[in-house]
């Protein structure tokens, strides 16, 4: 610790600086911390250990599917992987990861505050999706469950299945961290923007965010709401989608699907935000149609609530039910192909480099657009029919949770890495990982279409020996995806403690949060800044803001 002699010499950044270094090492400071930063390592490292377990139950069922008979586990245990796969990677990886990371550690900085509007909220919300987490580690380890994440009726209602309701209420719980998330954010970019910083100023990541945590605000209290039935019912057995008990198991879908297909965009939006960005910091260009990409954003969030039927073609809904649902998701697509119009034409004859996180933006660009042209086919009635339930839909959505999602995730963690540690990541490493990544996400999931064309159904723990091929590619993929994943994990872990300084801005980009030093100080900005210009104006002086007196 510096004297206070010392001290007094320091600046007020400096001051911020060594006492967040040196408190960071007190575990009671990190557990009632209410800094945006800390909360969001809080949730990296949260997030990043749910990413292991459902990588590790996916990597078992991809050994179990290399034999058509399986060899590995099970057909129940087998249930229960996809079960663990599933639930842990979309509600506690996927939805919470870029919002509650980068989103948490990035938003004040990038709108000029010191924090964002409820601290001990924010907190409380890291609080509730470890609850939540914990919970759901307790049913795995009490034996799982085998519903599938999507808890279908009446399945989840039997009795039969003995850990649906430890399950269910996990989900419930997650719902309200998510809650508190969106609202605290829609608050916070609100009332806490700095002097300048129009809406029209605003980086795009931050009007992503901001899309997203209105569906966080409007859809998880649904979902939260179905799992309440769903538990209502098993311990009272009222009727309610249980059709031996007079209720009705299509009635779970539309709850189920009306928070499932918003949940989509809450896990692809934000990571379309991180890609403006990085594709703007690294083709050192203006933003192609700022306000088209914007809108679009809001686009994409409202139409996401009018989709939800196209998941039950086969379901019974009536036919002029699936035509506008077939009409409303062709229509949803518009938004998301001005975003990928918009990028490409942003780096059209710009001063592209090919660092790591643009890398990854180029695998976002391509491996999302597959997965957005594969799901019209999938919202054109005949084809679904055919299409449902088969490997094509799993193809189809990890093209977008996972080639879209997480693709932007890791894009964004490299952009931004040196922003949270101060310390520069291994260049060659990092470049590697992405290509890795790509390779393996590609062999992983491209077979799958051409299964589920063929007709292998998903959700089998054995299947016709005429699809082992495909299935062994698949399999070996995974294993390729596997080291893409892992490697960032080591040389970011390394680059902590033995990486070179990176400096304030490393990229030389443009954003508030880019003109504060690296890690940021505890309130992220000596004195309040004034933003003067356009977000990305890149081609001006380096300078973006001017800072007053707090």
């Amino acid at each position: 610790m510096a004297s206070a002699g010392e001290a007094a010499l320091q600046s007020p950044a400096e001051t911020y600086r060594v006492h967040y270094l040196n408190a960071k090492y007190g575990i009671k400071s990190w557990l009632l911390t209410t800094d945006h930063k800390r909360i969001a390592w809080l949730y990296f490292f949260s997030t990043t250990f749910f990413f292991i377990v459902g990588g590790v139950a996916a990597a078992m069922m991809r050994l179990n599917l290399i034999e058509p008979q399986g060899f590995l586990v099970e057909p129940d245990t087998y249930n229960k992987l996809f079960t663990i796969h599933g639930t842990v990677m979309i509600f506690f990886f996927l939805a919470p990861a870029v919002p509650t990371v980068l989103g948490n550690f990035l938003i004040p900085m990038m709108i000029g505050a010191r924090d964002v509007a409820f601290p001990k909220l924010n907190l409380l919300s890291w609080y509730i999706f470890m609850t939540a987490g914990t919970c759901f580690l307790y049913t795995i380890i009490a034996g799982g469950v085998n519903t599938g994440w999507t808890f279908y009726t009446p399945l989840s209602t039997s009795y039969v299945n003995t850990h649906v309701f430890s399950a269910a209420m996990a989900v419930f719980i997650s719902g309200f961290s998510s809650i508190l998330t969106g609202l605290n954010f829609i608050v916070t970019i609100h009332k806490m923007r700095a002097p300048g910083m129009t809406w029209s100023r605003l980086p795009l990541f931050i009007w992503a965010l901001y899309a997203t945590s209105f569906i966080f605000v409007l859809a998880m209290p649904v979902i939260a709401i179905t799992m309440v039935l769903v538990m209502l019912e098993r311990v009272f057995h009222v009727g309610i989608f249980d059709p031996a008990l007079g209720g009705d198991p299509v009635l779970f879908q539309h709850l189920f699907w009306f928070f499932g297909h918003p949940e989509v965009y809450i896990l692809i939006l934000p990571s379309m935000g991180v890609m403006s960005e990085l594709i703007t910091a690294f083709s050192r260009r203006r933003i192609f149609g700022y306000g088209f990409v914007a809108a679009s954003s809001f686009g994409i969030a409202i139409i996401s609530f009018l989709v939800w039927g196209h998941h039950m073609f086969v379901s019974g809904e009536s036919v002029y039910a699936g035509i506008f649902f077939s009409a409303m998701s062709m229509l949803v697509a518009i938004p998301s192909a001005i975003k990928v119009f918009n990028w490409t034409a942003t780096l059209y004859k710009g001063s592209v480099s090919f660092e790591a996180p643009m890398l990854y933006a180029i695998g976002f660009i391509g491996l999302f657009t597959i997965g957005g042209l594969t799901g019209v086919f999938l919202a054109t009635i005949g084809l679904d029919v055919f299409l449902h339930d088969t490997y094509f839909v799993v193809a189809h959505f990890h093209f977008i949770m996972v080639g879209g999602a997480i693709m932007g995730y890791m894009g964004g963690l490299h952009f931004w890495w040196p922003k949270m540690t101060g310390k520069m990541y291994p260049d060659y490493w990092a470049r590697l990982a992405a290509f890795i990544t790509f390779v393996g996400f590609n062999l992983t999931f491209g077979p799958q279409f051409i299964l589920g064309f063929e007709g292998m159904p998903r959700r089998y723990a054995i299947y016709p020996a005429r699809f082992q091929l495909l299935n062994i590619m698949s399999s070996a993929g995974a294993s390729i995806l596997a080291v893409g994943y892992l490697m960032p994990m080591i040389y970011l872990a390394w680059s902590i403690k033995y990486g070179p300084d990176a400096g304030p801005n490393p990229w030389k980009a443009k954003g508030l949060e880019w003109e504060t030093e690296s890690p940021p100080p505890v309130h992220n900005f000596e004195s309040t800044p004034v933003v003067t210009e356009e977000a990305y104006a890149y081609g001006t002086e380096p300078a973006r803001a001017v800072a007053v007196s707090s």
